[in-house]
């Protein structure tokens, strides 16, 4: 994916600079038990919902060339390049309420959310 600019040459998203993605110390924690050794969190995104995009976590053993590497709090994890224009300046927070948990997406970048929570806009 190239931006067009106002002059003759383009700019690519591999050539950006990032603010990046983060984990709180709970979201870190959860992923260390839910990788263990072999694995590594990767976070993408993909066309859904009414509002635009849906966060897609999965567990890999090997990145992507496509995949940006980050640290927070000792987890290595991994970014969809593809994703980060979505989801850049992201912490990703685990949360508990009553019997349910998830990961919570505190982006900066949503504009909108889908009323049912499965979406955003960005």
């Amino acid at each position: 994916m190239s931006i067009p600019s106002s002059g003759s040459n383009e700019i690519s998203i591999h050539d950006m600079q990032w603010l990046g993605v983060t984990l709180s110390e709970d979201a870190a924690s959860r992923i260390t038990q839910l990788a263990g050794e072999k694995q590594h969190f990767h976070l993408t995104v993909k066309s859904s919902g009414c509002t635009g995009f849906a966060y897609v976590v999965t567990l890999i053993e090997q990145p992507s060339e496509g995949d940006i590497k980050y640290e927070s709090h000792n987890v290595v994890f991994y970014v969809a390049l593809q994703a980060m224009p979505m989801v850049d300046g992201t912490e990703i927070d685990f949360v508990r309420q009553g019997l349910n948990s998830n990961f919570v997406y505190n982006n900066p970048k949503v504009k909108n959310l889908c009323g049912c929570g499965e979406s955003f806009g960005v």
